[in-house]
């Protein structure tokens, strides 16, 4: 059936703006003003602020051949939003700007917004501002996240000490065996568009790739179980990339378990057909959004019963280095080769 479709041209850049801010509802104490003024206004409550800023470009960040708009827009929130829980804080408001060019209609705006909206219900987060403007070349997301927080509450990559334990939450590697399942069906459609994705058996890892949390729920859990971590980080560029970055800032070693490390069992079994280990996957391919993490040892017998939870290594002083160790006990020698969007 024909969908209609409306020119932005026909809103006008303050026309579209009323039109999306009538489908926003404010929920946070600490948003006082909204979208509607020059500026948001918002309420610290004496805590500290922390503001996260993400930049999205469409060819370098997504790909709108397989990438739905409302799914986009559902993923450029939770990105930002993993960004607080990476410094064990729960996100509170979020503002987004976009760059369209014309061949995206008001239907499709609202799509990418029904995503944004979604996910700001799903994390009980405030859309408070951004902006709109054109492009001569595809779609731009800009998103700021803010959250609030005591001093003593938040977590920095800087803390982790010899001797503590390095923990990861969930799952590893899905996210980008979904990106080489999608790309690979991008492929095979380019040169013969007769020809079916192929796809079916596959939700688990398409869903990490196009659609992923954010361990805000991470971050619950270990403040009702009492436990601060030392260090933290979200594995958005992989894991090999976010422990190095860890030891750096700490300026300490680590040795990972490779055989603690845990990799989605469909992940696992795409592996192979994209002649990976799944360790690579794990380790190199990035957008799982999950949290790294190091905890002192005196929390071990707590963090051990979580559920999702696996303690993955350890942390050494700095001069031994950054390794995996084999099953025969030698180190293998992490590098990271995850997202560059530079290279």
């Amino acid at each position: 059936m024909n969908m209609k479709r409306t020119e932005i041209s026909e809103l006008g850049e303050f026309g579209l703006i009323e039109h999306l801010a009538k489908k926003i509802t404010i929920n946070s104490p600490h948003t006082l003003i909204g979208i509607g003024d020059d500026a948001a206004v918002l309420d610290a409550r004496g805590k500290k602020i922390l503001v996260s800023t993400d930049l999205l470009v469409e060819g370098v960040h997504f790909d709108l051949t397989y990438t739905p708009l409302k799914h986009l827009g559902y993923k450029a929130a939770v990105v930002n939003f993993s960004d607080m829980a990476a410094m064990n804080v729960l996100p509170v408001q979020i503002t987004v700007s976009i760059a369209i060019s014309s061949r995206f209609s008001l239907e499709a705006v609202d799509a990418f917004y029904e995503g944004i909206l979604l996910a700001c219900g799903r994390y009980n987060v405030d859309l408070v501002g951004g902006d709109t403007t054109s492009s001569t070349s595809g779609m731009m997301i800009s998103v700021t996240v803010i959250g609030y927080a005591e001093e003593a509450d938040i977590v920095y990559r800087s803390g982790a000490k010899e001797d503590d334990l390095v923990c990861v939450s969930g799952d590893l590697g899905a996210a980008y065996a979904g990106l080489l399942l999608l790309e690979r069906e991008k492929t095979v459609f380019e040169a013969h568009p007769e020809i079916q994705p192929d796809l079916d058996g596959h939700d688990y890892v398409l869903e990490r790739q196009l659609k992923p949390e954010a361990r805000t729920d991470v971050v619950l859990v270990l403040k009702e179980k009492g436990i601060k971590p030392t260090s933290m980080m979200d594995i958005s560029d992989g894991l090999a990339s976010e422990i190095l970055h860890i030891c750096k800032e700490s300026k300490v070693g680590a040795l990972l378990y490779p055989e603690k490390i845990p990799v989605d069992p469909q992940a696992a079994g795409l592996a192979d057909t994209f002649k990976m280990t799944p360790l690579t996957l794990a380790l190199n391919g990035g957008e799982d959004y999950e949290l790294l993490f190091t905890i002192s040892q005196k929390d071990y017998e707590i963090v051990k019963d979580i559920e999702g939870i696996s303690i993955i290594g350890h942390i050494c002083d700095e001069a031994s280095g950054v390794h995996l160790v084999s099953s025969d006990s030698s180190l293998l020698p992490i590098t990271a080769q995850g997202w560059d969007s530079f290279k």
